[in-house]
């Protein structure tokens, strides 16, 4: 087959291990600059060019698109359903993973746990937020914040009213979350491909750090997900209509609550934490498909 990695950057482990998985199974693969292709739209002849060549032999693609650049990249991605390629992650379940607030709905209306989790339009009565999300402490969160920037846990009730009113100053929308204490700075990410979980980690936060997040020095170790872990995290992909995906959740004293459903899952953390090769299992997962 002929694949197409969508990437801004050949380098990053994620794309280079894709790149390894398809050439060990025999594939040609390429790695595309989405945000450097031209699409060209006539009637019944969708067109994609890039570096001055027509992209026409695609069997499948592999979108790994960045958040800053989501708006073109999931048009590039669009552009290849319409020319009938293959895509392990489709364009409306990209573009609903990257808003939080719509994940939210979704994943609520699914019927599956949740931190409680607050948005208002710029409210002026920032002291009701603050109880509507059970009292500090609580997480505020910039919607449009990625790998734990825009994230900050507030102790007090005085605090987030501050904070609250300063990100409305600034026209900076926001979500406010309750804090779950019990989870104690650690999160579990599974990671989800065709309908099964291929990987999972737990992830700790530095001492002091309440956001788990590797790129913030947060620690990763294998984890054996309990059935109704497993559960919310195959429901919530499902939900999201992702084929690939990682779900971030947190462990509560009421069960799995679920934090992000992400659309391009970083390989690094998973791979090395589990040891597995899901490189490979992307790559049969398109097999089976195309």
């Amino acid at each position: 087959m002929n694949i197409k990695i969508l990437s801004a950057n050949a380098n990053l482990y994620s794309t280079k291990r894709l790149v390894e998985a398809a050439k060990a199974r025999k594939h040609d693969v390429e790695v595309i600059n989405h945000a450097k292709c031209d699409i060209v739209i006539e009637k019944k002849n969708p067109v994609i060019i890039y570096k001055g060549h027509k992209l026409d032999h695609a069997d499948a693609i592999i979108p790994r698109i960045g958040a800053s650049v989501t708006f073109y990249g999931t048009a590039v991605v669009r552009q290849f359903e319409m020319m009938r390629v293959f895509t392990t992650t489709e364009s409306q379940a990209l573009v609903r993973s990257r808003d939080k607030l719509r994940s939210l709905q979704i994943l609520s209306r699914a019927g599956l746990g949740l931190p409680k989790t607050v948005f208002t339009n710029y409210s002026k009565n920032v002291k009701e937020i603050v109880d509507q999300a059970g009292g500090a402490p609580v997480i505020i969160k910039l919607l449009e914040g990625t790998q734990g920037i825009g994230v900050i846990l507030v102790e007090t009730r005085k605090a987030a009213e501050s904070v609250i009113e300063a990100f409305n100053n600034l026209q900076a929308r926001v979500i406010v979350q309750e804090f779950i204490k019990e989870a104690g700075g650690a999160d579990i990410r599974a990671f989800i491909v065709d309908g099964q979980v291929v990987g999972a980690m737990k992830r700790q936060g530095k001492e002091g750090e309440f956001r788990s997040n590797l790129h913030r020095g947060g620690t990763a170790s294998v984890i054996k997900l309990s059935d109704e872990e497993e559960t919310a995290a195959l429901k919530a992909a499902k939900a999201m209509g992702l084929g690939i995906a990682g779900v971030d959740m947190l462990q509560s004293d009421r069960g799995p609550l679920i934090l992000e459903v992400n659309s391009s899952p970083g390989l690094e953390g998973i791979e090395h934490a589990t040891g597995k090769d899901i490189a490979n299992t992307i790559i049969r997962y398109i097999e089976r498909n195309v």
